[in-house]
């Protein structure tokens, strides 16, 4: 029998051109061709822009605060324009095209079938010195959801706890057994609690998949304070089951209904602002999609197969265990041959936010750490080339907040230095300036432009005036928010450098509660020295600069108040009461809410 010749190299890349992702969902030539796409159009941005600024910079000649300055923008405006440009394509296809979801999610159909569930999964939640009721309380709403859906049977529940305070372990035990006692069928709910607590919530996931595993064919994660729909979450499992070679699978998940000014304003911002971006970064990255750890679909047997977590290298704070997993265990799905998929809807799919700046700031210093260990894991081999830009950029999240921040410490000597220098390019300055905020601002713009454009879509805000004000004052709150949240990172970064920075890993508080000025002041006042320096020193030298530099350091002068008036229980209840800042589940709320609402009130 004459058997074919073996490929040629042009016959090889022409079968790796014409190949599927693993499930078959896309070519692998489209996705190419979006990435080199994407790139392209961010490099040329960057090259632009860090041309546009060397020429201003160059004014009166180079000085070390030059090329800092122009080193530390290298580091720092990547962030944006990817940003940029993931909400100009996400809001091009939310309203340029009729078939944008089709185009990055082609699984998502199968969830709208009317096929019945044949694979079973386990809903975990995971503790660690939560309140019990509260976390019970929404398990059981989720349980309740999926049963009135008809497809109840094929679920189960486990609650899996790291607790170590006993009181709060007493109490988890009694609500485990009156919860079992209210299913009334064996084995549907299994409470386990750790004594050993290693790798905290995924050595847990970990302990769950070896013992159990075998049982199930998908897991969904929950976090203590996550909720699902019945609905959402069987159409998951619906896409999960139409293609076998979905690894992880999740839709958007978004903030509930809050009492707290601070987790109210923001998110107001991250709810329309993620669509669009969401949207965009999907159509890029595919296969090769992120995993945010919870309220997402899992494949087991690849998990517990494949996804077994590196040891990071070296003592701390850097050595020891991962923190943030859930991305590392993307990149490891995908080196399985499975895909990781992100469904960019609305899909009910629930987390509560931090009430108070500084609660903000622990879970944020948290993950700082988590990702800045991928600098020492970006080595694991047979990882796909997205999986490892994911893992950097990451990184470069982090690494890019000191490099604004050394910016802003730079102006005042760049005021001295260039205010004899007679021909500086003021217009230039300006419009680089103005250019690079509207970057910077573009997804909530795209977010803001996607509201205003969907048919009803500032209806579910509360409606047209109430939308466009809760804008505004979310514009505001991002930039004094951000500069309070990227001196503090900066200020932990420092400490990570000389080995003195320490995370824990504990339960959170998320209800609303008031900031005293001492603890604000205690947490706050090295903000409040720099903006005294950046500001002090720029009212001296130049007022001009100063009153252009306020979006970006009016936050450091603010921050002790700022903390304290967004955590004020008296201005949460104004905007409830005004309906600003408010979501559309505020207005609109779904059953689970008014559930869990209820509960609350109880």
């Amino acid at each position: 029998m004459n058997q074919r010749p073996a490929p040629t190299t042009f016959e090889a890349v022409a079968q790796e051109d014409f190949r599927l992702t693993p499930a078959g969902l896309q070519s692998v030539q489209a996705l190419r061709a979006r990435r080199w796409l994407v790139a392209t159009l961010n490099l040329l941005t960057l090259a632009a822009l860090l041309c546009g600024l060397a020429h201003v910079l160059s004014a009166g000649g180079w000085s070390l605060a030059d090329i800092a300055i122009l080193i530390a923008f290298l580091f720092g405006a990547p962030w944006t324009v990817l940003g940029f440009w993931n909400a100009a394509i996400g809001l091009w296809l939310l309203h340029g095209v009729t078939d944008g979801l089709d185009r990055v999610a082609p699984f998502a159909t199968a969830g709208d079938a009317s096929t019945p569930l044949t694979v079973r999964t386990a809903v975990l939640m995971t503790l660690r010195n939560e309140v019990p009721a509260r976390a019970f309380r929404r398990l059981e709403v989720v349980k309740q959801s999926l049963d009135a859906t008809g497809e109840g049977a094929w679920f189960d529940y486990f609650v899996l706890s790291d607790t170590d305070d006993p009181a709060v372990a007493a109490a988890e035990d009694q609500l485990a057994a009156a919860f079992a006692a209210r299913i009334g069928e064996p084995g549907r709910l299994t409470y386990r609690r750790r004594s050993d607590n290693a790798g905290y919530k995924a050595g847990n996931l970990r302990d769950f998949c070896e013992r159990w595993g075998d049982r199930y064919e998908l897991m969904l994660p929950l976090d203590a304070d996550s909720v699902m729909s019945g609905d959402a979450i069987v159409k998951l499992a619906r896409m999960m089951q139409a293609h076998p070679k979905l690894g992880i699978l999740q839709s958007l998940v978004v903030g509930m209904p809050s009492k707290s000014a601070f987790a109210r304003i923001f998110q107001f911002g991250m709810r329309h602002g993620m669509r669009p971006y969401t949207m965009g970064s999907a159509w890029w990255i595919g296969d090769c999609g992120p995993f945010w750890g919870h309220n997402a679909m899992v494949r087991i047997a690849p998990f517990r197969d494949h996804c077994h977590l590196p040891v990071v290298p070296g003592g701390p704070p850097l050595g020891g265990p991962v923190m943030s997993h859930d991305q590392v265990e993307a990149t490891l799905m995908r080196r399985a041959g499975y895909e990781v998929r992100v469904l960019p809807v609305e899909a009910g799919s629930w987390e509560e936010n931090p009430p108070t700046m500084l609660e903000f700031a622990r879970r944020d210093l948290r993950w700082c750490l988590g990702n800045l260990q991928y600098l020492k894991i970006l080595d694991i081999p047979g990882l796909k080339i997205m999986s490892r830009f994911q893992l950097a950029w990451a990184i470069l999240m982090f690494i890019g907040l000191p490099a604004w921040t050394l910016m802003i410490a730079l102006l005042p000597l760049k005021a001295l230095e260039d205010r004899a220098i007679a021909d500086y390019p003021a217009g230039l300055a300006a419009f680089l300036y103005v250019l690079f905020f509207a970057m910077y601002l573009s997804p909530k713009l795209a977010g803001f432009a996607d509201i205003l454009l969907t048919k009803g879509g500032t209806l579910r805000y509360g409606g047209s005036a109430r939308f466009i004000a809760s804008s505004l004052v979310e514009i505001v709150f991002a930039f004094l928010q951000g500069a309070v949240s990227s001196f503090r990172t900066t200020l932990f970064m420092i400490g990570l450098a000389f080995g003195k920075a320490r995370i824990g890993w504990n339960g959170q508080a998320r209800d609303a509660h008031a900031l005293s000025l001492a603890t604000a002041f205690a947490g706050l006042w090295p903000h409040l020295l720099f903006g005294l320096y950046v500001v002090g020193t720029l009212a001296l030298l130049s007022p001009t600069v100063l009153i252009w530099s306020l979006p970006l350091t009016a936050g450091y002068l603010l921050a002790i108040p700022f903390a304290m008036l967004t955590a004020a229980p008296a201005l949460g209840a104004l905007l409830v009461r005004a309906g600003l800042c408010g979501i559309p589940e505020d207005f609109h709320p779904p059953a689970e809410i008014v559930a869990i609402q209820g509960g609350a009130a109880r």
